[in-house]
């Protein structure tokens, strides 16, 4: 259409003085308004690096700047995880995300999405100009402009967004506190116009407390608390954080709110086009029970030209009523600069402490900030993502994360090994995963999970010193032993009044690990590194070879701490057991130039030339260098193997394994549910990928793991904008 009138944009004459305005935007320079002088890049910067098209890094690799001009759009969204121990949220390019409190998946404040093609939010700012009734906010979503830029910088603990339209600057700032549970938006305003303006800021979250909005929806109660005039809410039906109290509030300056959803909303409209920003509309002030559940707040703001402003919205939960008004006292009456300060420092005495330079720049911003604040930030405090938000420890998961952790942040490596040796069950097993709040969590027959113990212990020893730990008292789990006829069983078990040291703790997962099947290796169970193979062993006869190796790796490495005289006769089993380890892999792991991976319950290879379906496995051949038991020569043929048909130098991918499972001869497990190619079936697995680079470099084949660590680095798959849609 060559004109769009819209009944709810203002008068006749305001739209035509707004597309008069908009044309006066696309005139020459000396023609501009005000607003355009106000410089938001479309284009790299001096200094930023690896630009693509829309984004690239700037501050010496500590932010990522991203530029959104017209319709453009990241390919997928492009998120900053942000967190504390026990409260965190994720925020997208475009501006959307969800805010947790102590678990990310039990206790969404506000609702996940894995939506890669809408990305909804659950959360807004909007701005709407009371003269006109427009409305927009200083994100991309949920009102999309696309006459004028959003820029958007990721950095480790905070994001920010600008945007300047309807001659307003835009400055949004978004973090949480080094401890407390809050997540603070602080939104700067500023007047580029020559008039005075009358604008509102409303905010926006709609209320999940549980695990999906579906099922909380009709239990949430929503409240205004009479000393803070924030709006409270609370799920009394969650069995796990019924108590708890979640929080919205404006720095105390609203002036009118809702708690009713479809109030907001609208029948019929959206979070693009909420029925109560309509102009002439107020907020109710309606809060209670039997709503469709939200937090709606509002507030005036009125600014000279040249001015400027800021609005400060806080969200957040507490153990109660009266925690949650302390926060909000404590954080309206301090100095926001310190906390955010207080929170880039502590990101950067954590990044500072190890700091590389190499050769290749794009390792050097991943390896010196980027990667070791997620692996703390992402991996260790929010157990979320994009992908998955799972809230819970993963036995070997959060193990090898905080292996990574013990030269920046040992206490945080330290604690975490404790944490994950009281999983650990009186019979040796461990929960596969667990959440932290309630103890629950599955138990399995996954064969590698307690050997991370030890492994990662060993290696918290080896970098640290600290052999204190050893000595630590932990207490076991007691629970049901699984029947021979099941595979898992997830349940609360119960804490044991038998305890021992985390040696003690260590050994005995090592002593659950002994058995051996008839090829003299490790019985693989319920699936091994790649959980997907579960089905290889079911009958109880089934081996692993990848397990062979690092099993022969912990032995070796956890027999060196054992000090104790007492402790001997153990390690000369353990000793006895790595050296039988590494004779059956040298008489029945080779397959003539490379190492098979598994054994079926019948005896049938996995892993082997005589394989259709994956005839050579990564790992396998990766650890039998990290774990120094392989046959020198055979250990340089199997990695000349890996690269030659493992290693695809034309798609940038170092697969797992290949070809994928499509039909099977024999049923390896659910990694067939897998589409062929895709994460552990055969497709790039980028940490069994990290393991091919381990090995060459062990090797002291230093070009071939830099070019494949370079493969796999995520900046140069994305460092031109045809990449970057691909990748």
């Amino acid at each position: 259409a060559r004109a769009v009138l819209d009944g709810k944009r203002g008068s006749l004459a305001d739209q035509m003085r707004r597309s008069d305005d908009l044309h006066m935007s696309r005139a020459p320079p000396g023609r501009r308004p005000v607003s355009s002088l106000v410089f938001v890049p479309t284009s790299p910067v001096p200094g930023m690096e690896f630009w693509n098209g829309l984004g690239g890094f700037v501050e010496e690799g500590a932010e990522y700047l991203t530029t959104l001009g017209g319709s453009d759009h990241t390919p997928a969204p492009w998120i900053n995880v942000i967190a504390n121990p026990s409260f965190g949220f994720q925020v997208s390019t475009d501006g959307s995300g969800y805010t947790w409190s102590v678990n990310s998946q039990q206790n969404q404040i506000t609702a996940w999405s894995n939506d890669p093609v809408c990305d909804p939010p659950g959360e807004a700012i909007y701005i709407r100009d009371e003269e006109t009734g427009e409305l927009w906010g200083p994100t991309a979503l949920p009102i999309r402009e696309t006459h004028t830029p959003y820029a958007v910088r990721h950095g480790q603990g905070y994001s920010q967004f600008e945007h300047i339209s309807h001659e307003i600057s835009l400055q949004l700032t978004q973090f949480v506190p080094i401890a407390d549970s809050i997540k603070i938006s602080r939104l700067k305003i500023t007047n580029l116009s020559r008039r005075s303006r009358h604008l509102s800021v409303v905010a926006y979250v709609e209320w999940v407390l549980g695990t999906s909005r579906s099922a909380t929806a009709p239990f949430v109660l929503t409240e205004i608390d009479p000393e803070s005039g924030a709006i409270l809410a609370r799920n009394p039906w969650n069995d796990q954080f019924g108590e708890r109290v979640s929080f919205a509030d404006l720095g105390g300056l609203q002036t009118s709110w809702t708690g009713d959803r479809t109030e907001f909303l609208g029948r019929e409209g959206g979070m693009d086009r909420p029925l109560a920003l309509s102009r002439g509309r107020l907020l109710s002030n309606r809060v209670g029970a039997g709503l469709d559940p939200c937090a709606a707040l509002s507030t005036s703001v009125r600014l000279d030209a040249g001015a400027s402003t800021e609005v400060d919205f806080y969200l957040g939960q507490t153990a109660g009523a009266a925690e949650a008004v302390a926060l909000l006292m404590k954080y309206r009456t301090i100095d926001l600069d310190d906390v955010l300060t207080a929170t880039k420092r502590q990101w950067n005495s954590c990044l500072g402490v190890v700091q590389v330079k190499t050769p290749d720049r794009a390792l050097d911003i991943l390896l010196n900030r980027w990667l070791p604040y997620q692996i703390l930030g992402c991996r260790v405090w929010a157990r979320s993502a994009f992908y998955q938000a799972s809230g819970a420890y993963g036995f070997r998961d959060q193990l090898q994360d905080v292996m990574a952790l013990c030269i920046s942040r040992p206490d945080i490596a330290r604690d975490h090994l404790l944490r994950a040796a009281s999983r650990q069950f009186a019979e040796g097993d461990v929960q596969h995963w667990w959440l932290q709040e309630s103890g629950r969590g599955v138990r399995t027959r996954v064969s590698d999970d307690q050997i991370w113990l030890p492994y990662a212990v060993a290696h918290y020893v080896d970098v640290t010193g600290d052999r204190g730990i050893l000595d630590q008292m932990i207490p076991f789990l007691e629970g049901r032993i699984l029947k021979p006829d099941e595979s898992d069983d997830f349940f609360v078990p119960k804490s044991s009044s038998q305890s021992a040291t985390l040696f003690e703790h260590c050994a005995l997962a090592l002593d659950k690990s002994l058995a051996v099947g008839t090829h003299g290796l490790p019985l693989i169970g319920g699936g091994d590194w790649n959980d997907g193979m579960n089905a290889v062993g079911q009958g109880g006869k089934g081996e692993s070879v990848w397990l062979a190796w690092f099993l022969h790796a912990t032995l070796s490495t956890f027999a060196d701490l054992a000090q104790n005289p007492d402790q001997s006769y153990r390690v000369s089993i353990w000793r006895q057991h790595a050296e039988s380890l590494r004779q059956a892999l040298d008489r029945d792991a080779w397959d003539g130039d490379w190492y098979r991976r598994a054994f079926f319950d019948d005896g049938t290879s996995l892993g082997s030339v005589e394989n259709s379906e994956c005839r050579i496995d990564s790992i396998a051949q990766s650890w039998a260098v990290i774990s120094g038991a392989a046959d020198p020569a055979r250990s340089v043929r199997a990695m000349a193997a890996l690269d030659k048909y493992l290693v695809n130098r034309d798609a940038k991918l170092s697969l797992l394994f290949t070809p994928p499972f499509d039909v099977p001869a024999r049923d390896p497990g659910y990694i067939k549910g897998y589409p062929p190619g895709i994460r552990e079936n055969g497709g790039q697995y980028t940490h069994g990928a990290i393991w091919a680079v381990l090995a060459y470099a062990i090797l002291g084949d230093g070009d071939r793991a830099g070019e494949l660590v370079s493969m796999l680095n995520p900046i140069l798959h994305s460092d031109n904008p045809a990449a970057m849609e691909r990748y």
